[in-house]
């Protein structure tokens, strides 16, 4: 026979054999490409070009042969555009809330507050002891000494914790907190004069407890640190209450460094004693001792502006505690800080999910921003006004004294946001500026209105340089 089977006699001559040809689209029977987009609909609602969707297709095993036969298109690529056709571009949003890496919780934020405020308990029950504007002068060139140093070592401790290399943040914190002990207790002695030999030795504790609460905070021991905390913080209160022998003082202001100190000592052995059982060696890609000095200056800087944040407006560098309030304030206000930092962070994730082009995610970071300084600025005040009424011999905030306290607050918050973002040496430089520019102004008696302008100053800049940096996408990677 010549033709094909399935032709009958009669027109197997002039009829040419059946090819097998795509199912239209208006046929009765399922369309395979209805089941197919069906099946990738939330991917190809998602897709921004119909060539994640030939990557899906191909990823899922099909061949081009395969697509031919099934769906009567040449490829992938010609089935991808197809489908991204047939489906509406939706763009589903995921949520939130599970996915969203910087939520973070507001009590252990407002726990490490509580925990940078407290050690400011010690000068009630030490001021019996240290009288007159000269011992004031060796505890805080001894704290500030602290702060700079611990500041810095804090960094590198933290940045091996980011490597994953806990044992070495343990030997960066062995090795550089009793050195910064010891810098703190020389720098107080080398500012004390004669007789002031119990303003060195509060010196002296003071920068043992500073090195050692670093240690805890580091290793994420707030709550151990809180609680050696509390017999001097109880001790404190008691102290405001009624007049505490000069005994009790000495052996409350003891005991809670001690047992700071002991407890930080124990986790450090822990560290070392984990080195030794993993046999873990420092790598040669740990963070370069240079990487910590902006850290430093920046940590020195804003202890030198919370200092005279307790300065009531036109003091000189001699004066007196009337105006801790506003310290204390600064000094509390660091815990919402930080769970504010996190929540720009937060927002500013939503809002690039949420913008189509880059002007649109600029005004969103604005908003965030000006969302998250109003709120720590709000938080400043409350703390403010609560610490005036406590402390009511302090004296009421006037209106330069509550504009510097706002100024100085702006000032460290945008400088904090500036540092988590990697553009510590800006917010170092500011800052600095800003605290020599204050420190020149004091000692050299300028009214009110001359101090408030380096704080002024560098509030606005620093607010201008977060705009300016973060009001771009490519700052928000990872």
């Amino acid at each position: 026979m010549s033709g094909p089977l399935w032709l009958t006699p009669d027109d197997r001559q002039d009829t040419l054999p059946v090819i097998p040809r795509p199912r239209p689209r208006w046929a009765a029977a399922d369309d395979p490409m209805d089941e197919l987009a069906e099946r990738l609909r939330d991917l190809i609602e998602a897709a921004v070009h119909p060539d994640e969707i030939a990557a899906i297709l191909e990823s899922d095993g099909m061949t081009d042969d395969h697509i031919r036969l099934t769906y009567g298109r040449m490829n992938s690529f010609e089935l991808a555009e197809d489908l991204y056709d047939r489906v509406p571009r939706t763009y589903p949003e995921p949520a939130l809330k599970p996915g969203d890496p910087w939520h973070v919780a507001l009590l252990p934020c407002l726990l490490r507050g509580l925990v940078f405020a407290l050690p400011g308990l010690a000068y009630v029950l030490g001021a019996p002891f240290a009288t007159g504007a000269a011992p004031i002068a060796v505890l805080l060139a001894g704290a500030l000494t602290g702060w700079a140093w611990n500041q810095a070592l804090a960094h590198r401790a933290y940045t091996w914790l980011g490597l994953g290399d806990r044992p070495a943040a343990a030997r960066a914190l062995l090795t550089g907190a009793p050195l910064g002990a010891l810098l703190g207790t020389g720098v107080a002695f080398a500012a004390a004069g004669a007789g002031e030999g119990p303003a060195v030795a509060f010196a002296s504790a003071q920068a043992l407890y500073q090195a050692a609460a670093t240690v805890l905070l580091v290793l994420g021991r707030e709550r151990l640190l809180l609680a050696a905390l509390a017999p001097m913080s109880v001790g404190a209160v008691v102290a405001l209450a009624y007049d505490l022998p000069d005994a009790a003082r000495l052996v409350l202001l003891a005991l809670s460094p001690l047992a700071v100190l002991v407890l930080a000592g124990v986790e450090l052995l822990r560290g070392v004693a984990g080195t030794r059982r993993a046999g873990s060696s420092r790598g040669p890609g740990g963070p370069r001792l240079v990487s910590s000095l902006p850290y430093g200056v920046f940590g020195l800087a804003t202890g030198v502006l919370v200092l005279y944040a307790a300065l009531p407006s036109g003091a000189g560098a001699g004066a007196g505690a009337e105006a801790a309030p506003g310290a204390v304030a600064l000094t509390l206000s660091m815990g919402p800080a930080e769970w504010l930092l996190h929540r720009f962070r937060s927002g500013t994730l939503s809002g690039l999910r949420r913008s189509s082009t880059p002007g649109e995610f600029r005004r969103a970071t604005a908003g965030t921003l000006a969302r998250c300084l109003g709120q720590y600025l709000l938080v400043l005040t409350v703390l403010a006004a609560i610490g005036t009424l406590v402390w009511p011999q302090a004296g009421g905030f006037d209106g330069v004294r509550f504009l510097a306290l706002l100024l100085i607050g702006t000032l460290m918050w945008t400088g904090l946001l500036l540092q988590a973002f990697g553009a510590v040496q800006a917010a170092a430089g500011v800052c600095g500026a800003a605290a020599i520019a204050q420190t020149l102004a004091v000692l050299s008696g300028a009214d009110a209105g001359v101090s408030l302008a380096a704080p002024g100053a560098a509030a606005l800049l620093l607010a201008a340089l977060a705009y300016g940096l973060l009001g771009r996408a490519t700052a928000h990677r990872g």
